[in-house]
C-alpha cells in the first residue's frame, strides 16, 4: 500500500509540474516584461502582470492598458487610443502586425 501511495504521489507531482509549465508558455505569460524594437528608431514596449502597458519612442512614454483577446490578438489603449494588433510571441521575440499588414519585431530586454 505504501508503494502505491508513493507512486501516486510522484505521478501527481509530475502532473502538476507539466500543467504549470504548459500554463507558463501562454501568450499572456510570455508577453510580460520589457521589449525593444529592431530598427533605426528606438521603441520599447512594456507589459505588466496587472494589465498596464507602456510604449516609449522618441523619448516620450505613452501609458495605458492591454489585454489579449486570444493567443494572437493584442488590444491595447495608450493615451486614450485603442488599437488591435496580431501578435506572435515567444520567450525572446515579439512581433506586432497591424491592419495595414505592417510588422514591428521586438526582442526581450
Amino acid at each position: 500500500m505504501h508503494r502505491l501511495t508513493s507512486k501516486l504521489s510522484v505521478a501527481l507531482a509530475i502532473s502538476v509540474v507539466l500543467f504549470v509549465s504548459a500554463c507558463g508558455s501562454s501568450a499572456q505569460s510570455l508577453i510580460l516584461g520589457k521589449w525593444e524594437a529592431d530598427g533605426a528608431v528606438k521603441i520599447t514596449a512594456e507589459f505588466g502582470r496587472d494589465g498596464t502597458a507602456k510604449l516609449t519612442m522618441f523619448g516620450q512614454t505613452l501609458h495605458g492598458t492591454y489585454q489579449l483577446n486570444s493567443d494572437n490578438e493584442l488590444e491595447w489603449t495608450l493615451n486614450g487610443i485603442t488599437s488591435k494588433n496580431k501578435i506572435v510571441v515567444t520567450a525572446t521575440e515579439l512581433e506586432f502586425t497591424n491592419n495595414a499588414n505592417q510588422t514591428i519585431k521586438y526582442k526581450r530586454q
